[in-house]
Formats: C-alpha cells, sequence, structure tokens
C-alpha cells in the first residue's frame, strides 16, 4: 500500500499514476499536464462555430488557420452509393469517409493554433464538395478558423 501524494489516501501501487491516486486525477486532470499539453487540452476543447466565446472574451485574433482534405470515392464506395441511391438507406462506407475528413481538418486547424500559441479557434466554417468527372469521384473539404488568444481569468 502506498499513498497518494494530493490526498494523502492509502492506496494500491496499481491504483496510482505519478504518485496520485485515480481519483485525484480525474477531479483535477489538467493540473499534472505538462504547460504544453495542458495548452493542447484547453485547445482541443475550444473549437467553435461562433465568432464569440461566452464567457471567455477574446484578447487577441492570432490569424486565419485552415486545412483542406481530398479523400477519393473508391470503385466499391461508388457501386455501394449506387445501391443505396436506387434502394435507399443510408451509406456507411461514405459516412465514415464524411466522419474522417472532418475530423482530419478539425485535427490540422487544431495543431496550426497551437503552433500559433492560440487558446480557441472561432468561426469554424466547413467547407464540403465533391469533385467527379472521367468516372472518378473525390470527396473535397475545407476547413477555415480564426486562431484566437483569450484574455486570462481574473483570479
Amino acid at each position: 500500500m502506498l499513498r497518494c501524494r494530493e490526498c494523502r489516501k492509502q492506496t494500491e501501487v496499481t491504483d496510482l499514476y505519478g504518485g496520485v491516486c485515480n481519483s485525484c486525477r480525474s477531479e483535477n486532470s489538467d493540473a499534472f499536464l505538462s504547460p504544453a499539453d495542458r495548452n493542447q487540452a484547453a485547445l482541443d476543447r475550444i473549437v467553435l462555430t461562433t465568432e464569440t466565446v461566452i464567457d471567455l472574451p477574446i484578447a487577441q485574433r492570432v490569424a486565419i488557420v485552415s486545412a483542406e482534405c481530398v479523400m477519393g470515392m473508391n470503385v466499391f464506395r461508388d457501386l455501394g452509393s449506387l445501391v443505396r441511391d436506387v434502394v435507399g438507406g443510408r451509406d456507411a462506407a461514405l459516412q465514415k469517409a464524411l466522419r474522417d475528413a472532418r475530423e482530419d481538418v478539425l485535427s490540422e486547424i487544431r495543431r496550426q493554433a497551437h503552433e500559433l500559441g492560440a487558446d480557441a479557434v472561432i468561426a469554424v466554417d466547413l467547407d464540403y464538395s465533391e469533385i467527379s468527372g472521367g468516372g472518378k469521384s473525390m470527396l473535397f473539404l475545407v476547413a477555415t478558423g480564426t486562431a484566437v488568444r483569450l484574455q486570462a481569468a481574473d483570479r
């Protein structure tokens, strides 16, 4: 048995991470992160389609960030889509492709904002388009937003 360095409760060795019990870690999860990881964790939580952040005033607009994703739709997905057009229903492969593309571009604008030292990305816009012709079909997604620094909360 060991003691948690935060709450001083005795706990099993397997329940400690960095000398802190699971209970203390879950209550203060950001407190045990490095400053860079804490910044990334905060940025992961704040990606908005709105221009303003409620209760978090914007101190500075840093830059426009954008990301693009072009995904080829292979012949099997195209055939599945043709069948869905005829019989109806949802196309799971196409939905997964759209979800993956969205996650990719949002992750990229988060990364760009983090590199700029921003706290959040606001006014995010997602534009989907299909490029087709010559028997080929491509899915195109562009995400743009404004990387911002937020005013520090008064404590």
